[in-house]
């Protein structure tokens, strides 16, 4: 017996400022999403009441700023838990697809240029492309390996990399390594970091000891400047409550983790959002 669906989805449309609140885009920003991922969710067929595209992209969304579970969004929206399942399968699956196409690290000549006078107008530091932290998703608890991805504080996570530019747009994103681990992932530039990450010529780090007033002049910019890291990590999780938590096997973690990432993206394929290469990382250090 399945649960007769709404009316309509574009009904939602005539919700206003709810329609933001409830799914954190504009509606023009969710139409054209919903053209860029038309390729991978229209269905051959209408049989069966298919979902069309516009209803797959509500539903995921939906999922993504709502930590909830499967059965709590499908009865918010007259469909079954099943659905709601395959449907975030198919949406955070097509989105991951399409990292590399989105998820540019800036280097053009033209790009760096824009940038570092951008972060120099913070805090007088000179020559500095982007900024770079770890943010921890937290996960259940995993079946397999599951002492890998203990973090410091004694919980299950994802070490998720970011970089990110000074209109709080990420420019790289690694999603690769269990809570344990760091991640370091080579620039065309200089990147501000904290002091988890080593000093190398392209990463600057603050002074552990400061001894005179060059120094706390230096730390105050870089503190000043490497803030904009900190803003991006609390501006994509709360904007996707779902990143607080994640209930699945790790197979199905990274498309779900990369999918909110790709939705604010430099090259945007919806605005507010950030641009990186996925890269092969250099060894970085244990937590």
């Amino acid at each position: 017996m399945f649960s007769p669906r709404l009316e309509s989805f574009v009904a939602a449309i005539r919700l206003g400022s709810l329609f933001v609140f409830r799914y954190r885009f504009r509606r023009d920003d969710i139409s054209y999403l919903c053209s860029v991922l038309r390729p991978y969710l229209k269905r051959r067929t209408m049989r069966s009441h298919a979902l069309t595209v516009e209803e797959q992209v509500l539903i995921a969304l939906r999922f993504f700023v709502c930590d909830s579970f499967y059965e709590v969004i499908a009865d918010g929206i007259a469909v079954t838990k099943a659905t709601v399942e395959y449907v975030l399968h198919s949406v955070a699956s097509a989105l991951s697809s399409m990292l590399n196409t989105y998820v540019i690290f800036p280097e053009s000549n033209s790009e760096i240029s824009d940038i570092k006078p951008r972060f120099f107008s913070m805090a007088s530091m000179p020559n500095v492309i982007g900024v770079i932290d770890c943010t921890h998703i937290h996960i259940q608890a995993p079946h397999e390996r599951e002492w890998e991805y203990v973090n410091r504080k004694g919980r299950h996570s994802i070490n998720v990399q970011l970089i990110g530019d000074a209109d709080l747009k990420i420019t790289n994103c690694v999603i690769r390594w269990p809570g344990s681990r760091f991640q370091n992932t080579p620039p065309d530039g200089i990147l501000l970091g904290d002091s988890g990450y080593p000093l190398l010529l392209w990463l600057m780090t603050p002074f552990s000891n400061v001894t005179n007033a060059s120094q706390l002049q230096y730390n105050i910019a870089h503190s000043s400047t490497r803030g904009t890291t900190e803003r991006i990590n609390g501006i994509l999780k709360r904007r996707f409550a779902r990143l607080s938590y994640l209930r699945v096997e790790p197979k199905k973690r990274s498309s779900q983790e990369a999918a909110p990432l790709l939705t604010q993206t430099r090259r945007q394929p919806l605005p507010s959002a950030c641009s990186c290469r996925y890269q092969s990382p250099a060894p970085s250090p244990a937590e």
